[in-house]
């Protein structure tokens, strides 16, 4: 796609013009914009807007239309390759009306609101939308008959004809009417119905209205059997049916012979309005403009003009028929609208025009994005490369899911796109997912699920590291210690263990006992988590009354030194209740690793810095203390092995 060589539209900021200046900041998906008046330090701004590039993914009806697409594109990138190119198109044409029909149902929804609504603004708002969304639809509709569906030469106007009666519904609205009050036939709109109904090939409905006229006026009984003979004639093509496109030709020239000769003939002179008829039906050029009000479009008198002209139309005869009706249809004063030109690049068969205006007139990268994705599946579109390395359908994707990214709940719709994308939609998923507020922790274990099956480990640490510190800062260790495993963080599960081992020190009790006892594996993350986890064994062990385990455990706890050293003196505490037990449990090497670690207590506490401030002499006194009852404890052990030992008498360790 080559570079737009146009102007940025032009956003006004409200009470921005006089004289105040602009401050922005870039966002992910929006642009944030404040005024600063340079003022005094101290006095804010007035006001901040939000100016957002895609405001249509904030509607919620229009929501419905994201969701419901992103199914059918989820569907659409199963079809495999290796099937047969026309069962490949039976399912490329169904997904394309697959597609419309969500445009179709949300445009019904969006219609109801606007005419339900008391509110002027929003029903503004909705109508405008409408507005797009039958642009949209209409464009849609008609790329799946030139380029999906690639109807030939006489399918190809019964294709036509069918868009545009789908699209000119205001002729069935009018028809109501009419066939509702008390005398259809003089209702001042019977005509421009009949009319109506013959200019978009729906003969047997403009049959029908004509017989009520017909009643009202036996004396031209035969001129409307005349004209209801020459509607019932007309052929059509029968794609399904034995006749060539040749015969059908030649049918259908007898029959337009057969017309222009009622014509000449005069046969309708009488009646001006089944003359008007009669040369329609002949597709003669300046009655069908004299019904501009009726065709309202230049495509719906390009499509009355072939179907009366040129029936057997060609795909590469399109382009020719749809110039010159625009030149004829438009007024020479007037400039073609964006629907025009897009319209008129389907017919000349550019696809990549179609895509570009596209892109240039839509509000949102949905449409362009979607189609394009369809076309490329069609094989349509392989030849088109971007200068930057991406192709069309890759970059058009790309953007569209960016601009989902900023919503709060359609983001990850986003996340099946950019896996769609093989070129750079990893890369963009990762700058993107970054940028997902992580509000709860069901939406950042959503986040994190996502980037694991995708092995995007550096996300996933970086999400763990920012739930535990938000969770460290609540307080709640259990779940910080879980997200820091989760990261493979052994720094952050170390400074957790210590939060731990604090708060154990504090409280004499363990939190989220749960969470510690199953730990498995995940414990020899780091050395003081391991700690944390053999320490809460040992309890364990010794509420058990196990004391024999317990004392093995403590002694090994304590000679590994993988203890914080502020917690030695806990731990050569917990020894004195087995110290104080009626039976010995400890052996003499034990007994011996225990005064040896004592020892070096003693010793650094013994060698504190002058000056200590009263709390930490306090504490110190405390804790000398206890080392001295740890003293004469292990020193009655040992005599109690010792004695042991002399009468013959089993001890631990012997």
């Amino acid at each position: 796609m080559e570079e737009l060589d146009v102007e940025p539209a032009i956003t006004n900021i409200p009470a921005a013009s006089d004289g105040k200046h602009l401050g922005f900041a870039w966002g992910p998906g929006d642009i944030l914009a404040y005024e600063t008046l340079y003022m005094a330090p101290g006095s804010g701004c007035s006001f901040i807007h939000e100016v957002r590039k895609d405001e249509d993914i904030y509607s919620p009806i229009l929501r419905k239309l994201f969701n419901e697409s992103h199914h059918i594109f989820v569907g659409l990138q199963t079809i495999r390759e290796d099937l047969p190119s026309k069962n490949k198109k039976t399912q490329f044409v169904s997904i394309s009306k697959n597609y419309r029909s969500v445009i179709r149902a949300c445009m019904e929804e969006l219609q109801q609101v606007a005419v339900s609504t008391k509110v002027a603004e929003v029903a503004t708002q909705y109508g405008n939308q409408v507005s797009i969304l039958l642009a949209i639809e209409l464009i849609w509709n008609l790329c799946e008959v030139l380029f999906i569906d690639a109807a030939p030469a006489g399918p190809l106007l019964l294709h036509l004809l069918d868009w545009v009666r789908l699209h000119k519904g205001d002729v069935d609205e009018k028809a109501r009417e009419v066939l509702q009050s008390e005398s259809p036939a003089e209702h001042h709109d019977y005509w421009d119905v009949v009319v109506s109904y013959v200019l978009q090939g729906r003969f047997e409905e403009a049959r029908q209205m004509l017989v009520k006229q017909a009643t009202l006026q036996p004396a031209a009984r035969n001129m409307y059997k005349l004209m209801d003979t020459l509607l019932s004639k007309m052929p059509f093509y029968n794609p399904g049916g034995t006749q060539t496109l040749t015969e059908f030709d030649v049918k259908w020239r007898h029959w337009h012979e057969e017309v222009d000769r009622c014509l000449q003939d005069n046969s309708f002179a009488s009646n001006q309005h089944l003359e008007i008829i009669c040369k329609i039906l002949v597709g003669d050029e300046d009655t069908l403009l004299e019904h501009k009000e009726l065709l309202s479009t230049w495509y719906h008198f390009l499509v009355t003009r072939l179907l009366f002209c040129h029936p057997t139309v060609k795909p590469t005869e399109l382009h020719y028929y749809a110039q010159s009706c625009m030149t004829m249809f438009l007024d020479l004063r007037s400039v073609p609208e964006p629907l025009d030109s897009i319209l008129l690049a389907a017919f000349e068969f550019d696809i990549h025009q179609v895509i570009k205006d596209c892109s240039i007139a839509l509000n949102n990268w949905w449409f362009v994005a979607h189609l394009t994705d369809l076309l490329d599946h069609c094989k349509l579109l392989q030849s088109h490369n971007l200068h930057f390395g991406s192709n069309l359908r890759e970059f058009l994707l790309l953007e569209y899911a960016s601009g989902l990214f900023t919503h709060h709940s359609l983001w990850q719709l986003a996340v099946d796109y950019f896996d769609n994308c093989p070129e750079f939609g990893h890369v963009y998923l990762e700058l993107q997912i970054e940028r997902v507020p992580l509000d709860t922790e069901r939406k950042a274990l959503k986040v994190l699920r996502i980037c694991e099956q995708r092995q995007m480990s550096e996300q996933v640490r970086s999400i763990c590291k920012i739930m535990a510190m938000r969770a460290l800062r609540n307080n709640r260790l259990g779940s910080a210690l879980s997200w820091s495993i989760r990261a493979k963080d052994a720094a952050f599960a170390t400074l957790i263990s210590e939060r731990f081992l604090q708060d154990y020190c504090a409280r004499g009790t363990f939190s989220d006992l749960d969470l510690i006892d199953n730990l498995g594996p995940a414990m020899l993350l780091s050395d003081r988590l391991t700690f944390l986890v053999k320490y809460r064994e040992f309890h364990k062990l010794y509420e058990e009354n196990r004391f024999s385990e317990a004392a093995k455990l403590l002694l090994s706890l304590i000679t590994a030194k993988i203890a914080p050293r502020s917690f030695w003196m806990t731990l050569l505490t917990d020894a004195l209740p087995l110290l104080e037990q009626k039976e010995v449990i400890f052996s003499a090497d034990q007994t011996h690793e225990l005064m040896f670690c004592l020892e070096e207590l003693t010793s650094s506490l013994n060698t504190t810095a002058p000056g200590t401030d009263r709390t930490m002499q306090v504490r110190i006194s405390s804790c000398t203390q206890t080392c001295n009852r740890l003293q004469i404890k292990i020193l009655r052990c040992k005599s109690a092995i010792t004695i042991a030992m002399r009468k013959g008498k089993n001890a631990p360790g012997f």
